[in-house]
């Protein structure tokens, strides 16, 4: 995984941590390539059943339809840019 950093150890913690059993990985195009590599990765470590989005996303607010239809519990969506938690006080 050369050029991005997909923090799956991050990614394992909070899937373990939410006991979720079906697990919906959003990627952007650029990371679409290494989708193979993370779901395998991801049910190895969890057990949880891994469904790649193959649709758009433009963002973490493009969250596919349908998903709880499906019986998805939770949702990784991931992007290029980091996304920096809100310092108290700002």
């Amino acid at each position: 995984m050369p050029l991005y950093n997909p923090e799956l150890e991050k990614a394992i913690i909070e899937i373990r941590q939410s006991n979720a059993k079906l697990v919906c990985i959003q990627l952007p195009d650029g990371m679409k390539p290494m989708a193979k590599e993370i779901e395998e990765t991801l049910r190895k470590e969890t057990g949880a059943r891994i469904l790649i989005w193959l649709g758009s996303n433009f963002g973490a607010c493009d969250i596919p339809l349908g998903l709880k239809e499906m019986g998805v519990d939770f949702l990784i969506s991931w992007g290029h840019n980091r996304f920096h938690r809100r310092e108290e006080g700002w």
